[in-house]
């Protein structure tokens, strides 16, 4: 059996493979990849480095959702634990990009606790994207529904870490700073 260290690598060079040649929507046009990492990092201090699938969970939270990678691959590369995890988070790109984000307010609250945290890591990243490199042709508008958007999403996966939550309000604080510097 692989251990810890070896799965995570498996993971993160999984995530990288299915991830190359995307950016992210920032100015700054940083690898896809960077994302990833900051989500898994993240969860790997939130867990006090103690639940590897977790932190695989968010080395591959957007494989399903923004690659070729699919759910079966998943689960045969990383078992149903992290593959479900994967799967609880991923939007259904079928639905017009508004319901998802409705879908993503209303089911907040009904996520398993790990889903919780790695949601909470996933907005804390886009958040401090948001306020240090802003998608390109975002208008201010834009942004501030953005945010305004991340915050609901976030209510509903309040209680899953104090930590985690706390990391999302300094991004969200600093965040709305960001904005209205701009204004």
């Amino acid at each position: 059996m692989a251990s810890d260290v070896e799965r995570l690598a498996r993971a993160a060079a999984f995530a990288a493979s299915k991830h190359t040649g995307q950016f992210r929507k920032g100015e700054a046009k940083e690898p896809y990849v960077n994302h990833v990492l900051e989500v898994a990092q993240m969860l790997a201090v939130a867990s006090d480095g103690r639940d590897v699938e977790l932190v695989m969970g968010g080395l591959l939270h957007d494989t399903i959702e923004d690659t070729d990678a699919t759910y079966e691959e998943v689960l045969a590369e990383f078992g149903a634990v992290v593959a479900d995890l994967v799967r609880e988070v991923t939007d259904d790109k079928s639905l017009p990009k508004a319901e998802r984000k409705r879908l993503q307010v209303l089911h907040a609250a009904h996520k398993s606790a790990r889903a919780r945290q790695l949601k909470l890591a996933d907005k804390t990243s886009n958040l401090r994207a948001l306020a240090g490199s802003p998608p390109a042709g975002w208008p201010l508008s834009r942004q501030r529904e953005y945010l305004a958007w991340a915050r609901s999403v976030v209510q509903g996966l309040r209680g899953a870490n104090q930590w985690l939550e706390d990391q999302f309000d300094e991004a969200a604080a600093e965040a709305e700073r960001a904005i209205e510097g701009r204004s």
